[in-house]
């Protein structure tokens, strides 16, 4: 009886630790008081600059396995804040964000592949505003041991999303280019 416990255990642990370290990359953990998620857009012919004052990141990251490697983020639109009361009101509204309806957004990378000297390619898909577009996010990342640095910058245009209609439709008013930048410290979870 015994060794055919040992028969059967024996190829399930062996199979399990194989999967384990060769089929996941690192996980990692955000420090989301040292991190930021930001956009700006021209609005009235001034640069308006805002942030997401809450959002979550799912990653899991190693250079050496970048087949596995993954992010999947989920912001809070209601946490959008440029600091302006009436600008953030209309943000926030059915004719910018429409957070009562779209609470939040969601980039879920498919690959992210490696571009040399500390530089990736994350490219997937953003849900805002219930579209789903492709978005490619450039990033550089520096790790130092346990811990990450990423850097990344992207440009949506709003009017992909639905996002600005009314009187913020023209470019006049508000640039259909919105520019999102990212900066991320990270710490690997053992």
């Amino acid at each position: 009886m015994i060794s055919f416990i040992r028969l059967v255990t024996l190829p399930c642990v062996v199979m399990i630790s194989l999967y384990s370290s060769s089929a996941f990359a690192a996980r990692w953990t955000v420090d989301t008081s040292k991190s930021h998620i930001a956009f700006s857009v021209n609005w009235s012919g001034q640069p308006l600059r805002g942030e997401f004052k809450s959002w979550k990141a799912d990653i899991d990251f190693d250079a050496a396995d970048l087949t596995h490697a993954r992010a999947d983020v989920t912001i809070n639109t209601t946490s959008a804040t440029t600091g302006d009361g009436e600008i953030d009101s209309a943000l926030q509204g059915a004719l910018g964000l429409g957070t009562s309806d779209f609470p939040s957004a969601r980039f879920q990378t498919a690959k992210i592949a490696g571009k040399g000297q500390n530089r990736y390619e994350a490219a997937g898909q953003l849900t805002l505003k219930g579209i789903t577009k492709s978005l490619t996010l450039p990033f550089t990342l520096t790790l130092n041991g346990d811990s990450a640095h990423m850097v990344g910058t992207t440009h949506l245009i709003r009017t992909d999303f639905n996002v600005g209609g009314g009187e913020y439709a023209s470019e006049k008013t508000v640039s259909h280019d919105v520019t999102v930048s990212i900066d991320l410290t990270a710490a690997k979870v053992h």
